[in-house]
C-alpha cells in the first residue's frame, strides 16, 4: 500500500531514519527566530513539507524541531493541524508581572556576585545599542543583557526563569523594537541598573528593574490594545484576549 500523502506533512517517502543532532540544532535555531521575529507570524499554519522547503532539511530535524518549540509554546498543534502560537495579551501581561518577581531577585543577588569585569562587559554590550543599532541588532542586545544579568545572579534557577520569560514575551518585544523612543529609553533604564549593581544597591537596582519591566509592559499593552491592532491585524499577526 503506498503511503499516505497527508496535506500537513506529506508523502512519508521523505522520512529520512537518522538524524544529525548539528543539522537538527541550525534547524530548531532558524525556526525558533523565523517564529520570534514574526517571520512566521502568529497564528500562521504551518505543514512539514512547507518547513522542509524553507529550513533546505528533511523530515526528522523538521520534526524534533516542532517538538522542542510546542514545549516552548510557540507552536500550536490540534490534530494533524500545526500553528504558530497566536499571541495572548494576558499571557503577555501575566508573564511581566512574573518577571517582575523574578528580576528584582535578579537584582539584588547580582549585587552580591558581581565583578568590575562583569560591570565592564555588560556596559559594553549596552554601548554597542548606541552604535546606530538596527533594530534586530537591538532586540538581541536587549536581550543578552537581561540573561547576562541574570547569569551575575549566580543561580541557575534564576537565568532559566528569565530565559523562559524572554522566550514567552519575544515577539511582542518585537513588535516594540520597531519604536526608536523605546529603545532609546530602554537603554538608559538598563545603564542605570548596570550602575546601582555597580554601587551595590540591591534595592534601588531590584526597583529599577521592576520599573523598567513595567514601563515596556505599558508600552506593549498599548502596541497590542484594541485600537492599534488594526495594523498588526493587516499584516496577518493574530492576537487573543484570551486562550
Amino acid at each position: 500500500m503506498p503511503p499516505e500523502n497527508d496535506p500537513e506533512t506529506g508523502p512519508e517517502t521523505g522520512t529520512d531514519s537518522t538524524a544529525n543532532p548539528a543539522q537538527g540544532a541550525d534547524v530548531y535555531t532558524r525556526l525558533r527566530a523565523a517564529i520570534l521575529t514574526l517571520d512566521l507570524l502568529p497564528g500562521e499554519r504551518l505543514s512539514e513539507r512547507a518547513l522542509e522547503g524553507m529550513l533546505g532539511a528533511s523530515r526528522t530535524p523538521i520534526r524534533e524541531a516542532v517538538l522542542r518549540l510546542e514545549t516552548e509554546g510557540l507552536i500550536q498543534r490540534k490534530g494533524r493541524v500545526m500553528r504558530v502560537t497566536s499571541l495572548e495579551l494576558a499571557e503577555i501581561l501575566e508573564a511581566f508581572e512574573y518577571r517582575e518577581h523574578i528580576e528584582a531577585a535578579v537584582a539584588q543577588l547580582a549585587c552580591q556576585h558581581a565583578t568590575k569585569a562583569d560591570i565592564t562587559r555588560l556596559q559594553k554590550i549596552l554601548d554597542a545599542g548606541r552604535q546606530g543599532a538596527d533594530a534586530a541588532a537591538w532586540f538581541e542586545i536587549g536581550s543578552d543583557f537581561h540573561i547576562l544579568l541574570a547569569e551575575l545572579s549566580r543561580n541557575r534557577f534564576l537565568v532559566r526563569a528569565v530565559t523562559d520569560i524572554l522566550t514567552r514575551i519575544e515577539r511582542a518585544r518585537w513588535i516594540m523594537c520597531s519604536l526608536p523612543s523605546a529603545r532609546d529609553e530602554a537603554h538608559d533604564e538598563h545603564s542605570q541598573i548596570l550602575r546601582l549593581i555597580e554601587l551595590n544597591r540591591p534595592e534601588q537596582a531590584a526597583e529599577a528593574l521592576k520599573e523598567h519591566g513595567r514601563g515596556l509592559r505599558d508600552i506593549l499593552a498599548e502596541s497590542l490594545s484594541q485600537r492599534s491592532r488594526a495594523g498588526l491585524r493587516a499584516r496577518g499577526v493574530d492576537i487573543i484576549d484570551r486562550a
